[in-house]
């Protein structure tokens, strides 16, 4: 064991042992942001010694739920989400949580989703007088423009901040996500933060026969995105941007790997370009070290995990000045950012980083070295650190109202 996984453990033990109710309407094999975090963080949980009482949606018909001493499930009923039917939307369960955690109480609900099963578990757990923490993943007041009802941006932002401010903490990936919030009225937010499983997304997956299937030769520069192929992704923007580079230098490929409601129209209006569908585990990391560059147009994203695991993979990242780039990429050293939705700036950057293949080579080996240290033990021990503090200060809050009852009028 290494030493610093030894420290983490040493720690993490210094804080009582917690049964904890995890709420989440998306998990693996689900693939998304939220459910590989939600994964990652549960497995991290365990190995520090808590017991994990998982609640989340049935994913299928054969889906049957894990029990045991340390990790159970709860399956809850589910419908799937318009455009994205292979996820489903948890259908309110208050009554059925009152019950399972009367029967058997967590110390605490960690509520990660903000759909109907997760408000009925902020509900659930303040009716047995539970310490709830929220977790702010996706900004869905800002995709409300990309699917033509921008109208409802603030009736959903309003939504959120209720919904969150029913809890004793929201947690965010950023401290600029932090801050973004609390102006906007959100009482207590704190920062966990992301990790990156450096053993899985590292150079050393690069597949030259992969790159080969892609029409790509030793000499061929690859660009990849990974992501949601989505409107809210701007993934017309990285075309755009791809197309300058095409331009410049024309032995180059465009790697578009993931799935969504959007593949199908880009598909045709870009045959041109690798459409690599959705991929997991290995496979995803050897599509990520395959390529050269990454590139990464989205403007909605609350942290962006893939720009972790890319740079992980040893891919310089071009990216908006914000959430995951602004924490991990130094431009001109691992990857280069530019200001929030400036598309010149963008494109422009993507044609820098090019231009110079032995600064891309110089890049790609500091954007490995720049995310080794985004273990996810030891953000788990972070999550670990506030979920003591809250369970501590409810406590705390709960004998004063009691001693405040108990005095004589």
């Amino acid at each position: 064991m290494d030493a610093t996984r030894i420290s983490v453990l040493d720690l993490a033990s210094r804080h009582r042992q917690m049964r904890i109710a995890v709420v989440t309407e998306t998990y693996p094999p689900e693939v998304n942001g939220v459910a590989m975090t939600t994964g990652r963080l549960i497995a991290g949980l365990q190995e520090l010694g808590h017991a994990v009482q998982l609640v989340r949606p049935r994913q299928g018909s054969d889906d049957s739920p894990a029990q045991g001493e340390d990790f159970n499930e709860m399956l809850a009923r589910g419908i799937p989400i318009p455009r994205y039917n292979h996820l489903k939307m948890g259908l309110p369960a208050r009554n059925a949580l009152v019950r399972a955690w009367s029967l058997r109480r967590p110390d605490i609900v960690q509520v990660v989703t903000e759909g109907p099963l997760g408000w009925s578990a902020v509900a659930a757990a303040r009716r047995l007088k539970l310490p709830v923490i929220t977790e702010f993943h996706t900004n869905f007041h800002a995709y409300s423009r990309y699917y033509g009802i921008g109208w409802l941006k603030q009736s959903v932002a309003a939504y959120l901040r209720r919904f969150h401010n029913k809890g004793d903490l929201t947690l965010v990936p950023t401290p600029a996500l932090r801050d973004e919030l609390l102006a906007a009225g959100f009482h207590h937010v704190d920062v966990v933060a992301r990790g990156v499983d450096t053993g899985l997304f590292c150079p050393a997956r690069r597949s030259d026969a992969l790159r080969q299937s892609w029409g790509a030769t030793p000499e061929t520069l690859v660009c990849a995105i990974v992501s949601r192929l989505a409107p809210e992704k701007n993934l017309d923007l990285a075309i755009r941007a791809f197309e300058s580079v095409r331009a410049r230098h024309r032995n180059s490929r465009l790697v578009l790997v993931g799935d969504g409601p959007a593949r199908a129209g880009l598909q045709a209006r870009y045959p041109e370009h690798v459409f690599a569908g959705m991929q997991r585990g290995e496979d995803l990391a050897a599509h990520y070290a395959s390529a050269d560059c990454f590139i990464f147009p989205s403007l909605t994203e609350t942290f962006g995990n893939v720009i972790a695991e890319a740079l992980a993979s040893g891919l310089p990242v071009v990216s908006f000045d914000y959430a995951a780039a602004s924490e991990l990429i130094t431009t001109g050293s691992n990857g280069l950012v530019v200001p929030f939705g400036d598309e010149a700036a963008f494109i422009s950057a993507c044609e820098l980083l090019v231009q110079d293949r032995a600064l891309l080579g110089a890049m790609r080996a500091a954007a490995q070295d720049s995310v080794r240290h985004l273990d996810w033990l030891t953000v788990a021990a972070q999550l670990v650190r506030l979920l003591d503090e809250t369970v501590s200060s409810h406590e705390i809050r709960q004998q004063t109202r009691s001693s405040l009852l108990a005095q004589p009028d």
